[in-house]
């Protein structure tokens, strides 16, 4: 009923960009659920994940860890049911599986993940 497919994922070298795609798909969703948050989270040393950057369904306002900051930049099209997160200047320390992340009426719900590996 609720399905979240990670896609665009790969090898890159350091400075390189990549663009990860996340769709939800099935009953669960809706184009019409105003208060369908769209975001990204990444494994992290010492921790189980750590936030990578989110978006609320307006496609407006976004957040971003400090981490990512002025090199990912989270969009959201008029379909609301799909995010794109463009990463830039990637960094070694980037690598990680990247997982998709739907906060809607209080639930999360989560994708497979797609990975991305930065060599220097």
């Amino acid at each position: 009923q609720a399905q979240l497919v990670e896609s665009g994922g790969g090898s890159v070298q350091a400075g390189d960009s990549l663009r990860l795609s996340c769709v939800a798909s099935g009953r669960t969703f809706s184009t019409f659920d105003y208060d369908m948050d769209m975001g990204w989270y990444r494994p992290a040393p010492g921790k189980e994940c750590e936030f990578v950057a989110r978006i609320d369904w307006s496609g407006v306002n976004t957040s971003y860890a400090e981490a990512v900051k002025g090199r990912f930049t989270n969009t959201r099209p008029n379909t609301k049911l799909t995010t794109y997160l463009r990463m830039s200047s990637l960094k070694p320390e980037d690598t990680a599986m990247y997982y998709c992340d739907v906060q809607l009426r209080g639930v999360n719900y989560w994708g497979q993940g797609t990975q991305v590996t930065v060599s220097s």
